[in-house]
């Protein structure tokens, strides 16, 4: 009686691996048996004749063995027939020769080899089953923020064990420059890629993604978590500088504004995270020529040629304004070229050293209007707008004449002897 007591043991205890390892109830139940009938087809040769019922309940199994009955002194096979005699000696006083007698089998009874084997073919199974899933969660998360605890870091990568114990690398080339961690500690992360040779799942991380510097953004600004505001473009120069273009499907919501947040209180803790990595956030648009003026700034640009065959432009600056738009080491044009998608070359517009940028008239010319002539006219100073015709002017702004008629007086005005 021992003896049989130690397969249900056994399938409870499995019962309670199960859990620890986060396999759910069905398939448990589905590996136990294809354990069972694989370890039983060596056994006996074939599994066909044998029902293998699984009590999850109680944590047991059951196993019966489907015989045919033939005469006494003629079993050939013991393992798919049985003697009369022997079958209604079993339980079964009834039985005739031609028809089948189940008999019931106890796993135990084959000893602890057989129950070694079983417990091997068990564990294999559920490592190769937890391999899997392992690999399908990740592969569901990539491009998604995880945390993760450092466990040990080595010259080339740095090894995470995150809640559940699952090995993720950060490799040196993924970290942020001057990122350090010290074991034990916490740091997030993008998963960026997650591989399976040989069943053998591989989670890579990265600090330097721009898909981090995006999904930080949606766990700090709500507006873009929520689908307010959309992340247009990201230029990143990890560690250094990194630049966003945004919008609001909302008109009342400034997209920047809620990115940045009052004081700068949500950007301040996605500064923190990248190591002082500075950010500037501009207003997306589909004006290329407005896009690269924003994405230049601090720099104020006098003027611009774009070339769409070669995705280029020619930026003119006045010459105070050339090293602003090329900013330390040349990461503000090198981020305004990766935002935009444009090749960016600056040039030096003596020409326009006496001219005016439009806000200084907005004393006389309302602000919509300023806001009209740079966004549908690409200019930013008084010159530019007077180079356009007073037809040009009321067709691509879309102002009444007279409009258009008081606006170039008064800019004509300041250049007047």
């Amino acid at each position: 009686m021992a003896k049989k007591e130690e397969a249900p043991n056994m399938v409870e205890r499995f019962a309670e691996f199960k859990e620890l390892k986060n396999i759910d109830k069905a398939t448990m139940i589905s590996v136990l048996e294809e354990s069972f009938r694989n370890v039983l087809a060596k056994m006996f040769g074939t599994d066909e004749n044998l029902d293998v019922i699984m009590n999850p309940d109680k944590g047991d199994v059951q196993i019966f063995q489907n015989l045919k009955v033939v005469p006494d002194g003629e079993v050939t096979n013991p393992n798919v027939q049985i003697s009369l005699s022997d079958a209604r000696a079993d339980q079964d006083p009834d039985v005739e020769v031609g028809e089948d007698h189940t008999k019931e089998i106890f796993f135990a009874d084959f000893g602890r080899r057989a129950i070694l084997n079983l417990r091997q073919t068990l564990q294999s199974k559920i490592l190769e089953l937890q391999k899997e899933a392992l690999f399908n969660k990740f592969k569901e998360l990539e491009g998604e923020i995880v945390s993760g605890e450092v466990y040990q870091t080595w010259s080339k990568e740095t090894l995470l064990l995150d809640d559940d114990k699952h090995e993720m690398l950060l490799p040196k080339e993924e970290s942020i420059p001057g990122d350090y961690f010290r074991k034990g500690e916490t740091i997030r992360a993008v998963v960026v890629e997650v591989e399976n040779k040989n069943n053998n799942p591989k989670i890579k991380l990265s600090r330097t993604s721009d898909n981090f510097l995006r999904r930080l953004f949606e766990l700090e600004v709500p507006e873009i978590h929520d689908g307010l505001i959309n992340i247009r473009a990201v230029a990143r120069i990890p560690g250094e500088r990194a630049k966003i273009a945004v919008e609001s499907y909302d008109d009342r919501i400034d997209p920047v504004g809620a990115c940045v947040g009052v004081k700068g209180s949500r950007i301040h803790g996605i500064v923190r995270e990248l190591r002082n990595e500075n950010i500037d956030v501009i207003n997306y648009t589909t004006n290329p020529s407005l896009l690269i003026q924003r994405a230049l700034s601090p720099a104020k640009v006098t003027s611009i040629r774009i070339n769409e065959e070669e995705k280029s432009a020619d930026v003119f600056l006045r010459p105070e304004e050339v090293s602003l738009a090329i900013g330390k080491g040349g990461l503000n044009i090198k981020l305004a070229s990766m935002l935009s998608g444009y090749k960016i070359d600056v040039y030096r517009d003596i020409e326009t050293e006496d001219d005016i940028y439009l806000e200084e008239f907005n004393d006389e010319i309302e602000d919509w209007i300023i806001d009209a002539l740079k966004h549908n006219l690409g200019c930013t100073t008084a010159r530019q707008v007077l180079q356009f015709s007073r037809e040009d002017l009321i067709e691509k702004v879309d102002l009444e004449e007279d409009t258009v008629d008081y606006i170039i007086n008064i800019l004509k005005s300041e250049f007047e002897d």
